[in-house]
């Protein structure tokens, strides 16, 4: 009596037969259910390439489970079960990658624009110490006596021997300059200097 060929086998068949490591077996489960497991796959995944890869690793998970694989319901069932299984993880594992990505994304814009902020405060701080520099020079040293020692009007008096009112003028002077110099309203010039 002849052998039936491997076609001719129902599931359960081929299933003992790939247990034994029968390739041939393979090759026809998946050849008999590959359309089927791709259209479910395409259908959640709207994705030729990415539905492929979902049949495949279906397909390897089945023959590397091989010996152990044991079914309660058809062939058809499992693979259509495991099919919707596999998007999913597939789905999630997109979007993780993407969670990821963006969140890379948003760390680069964050570095990116502390960089821009620190640049333009060194260079705002440069054109600052340049236009103190360019003051009188009395009116420098009541200036950075005032901001840079933290000294009070009554301290700088009696450390110059001038007026506290010849202090209190210097230091408008100072001001008045340095913003017109930086081109800044007198807040960002407070703010700058604190």
């Amino acid at each position: 009596m002849p052998i039936p060929t491997i076609s001719k086998n129902t599931d359960e068949q081929l299933l003992q037969l790939i247990a034994s490591d029968n390739r041939d077996a393979f090759t026809e489960l998946y050849n008999r259910y590959w359309d089927k497991t791709f259209a479910v796959a395409y259908h959640r995944l709207d994705d030729e390439h990415e539905a492929e890869e979902v049949v495949q690793e279906v397909f390897l998970s089945i023959w590397q489970r091989r010996a152990s694989l044991k079914l309660t319901h058809t062939m058809a069932t499992y693979l259509s079960v495991a099919v919707k299984y596999k998007v999913i993880n597939h789905l999630d594992r997109q979007y993780r990658q993407q969670q990821h990505l963006d969140e890379l994304a948003f760390t680069s814009i964050e570095t990116e624009d502390t960089t821009m902020q620190w640049l333009e405060e060194k260079e705002l701080r440069e054109l600052l110490d340049h236009s103190i520099g360019q003051l009188p020079e009395k009116c420098r040293i009541v200036f950075l006596l005032s901001r840079h020692e933290n000294k009070t009007y009554a301290e700088i008096a009696s450390a110059l021997g001038i007026s506290q009112k010849t202090v209190e003028a210097h230091m408008s002077k100072a001001l008045s300059s340095i913003r017109q110099s930086l081109g800044v309203s007198l807040p960002v010039l407070i703010l700058l200097l604190s």
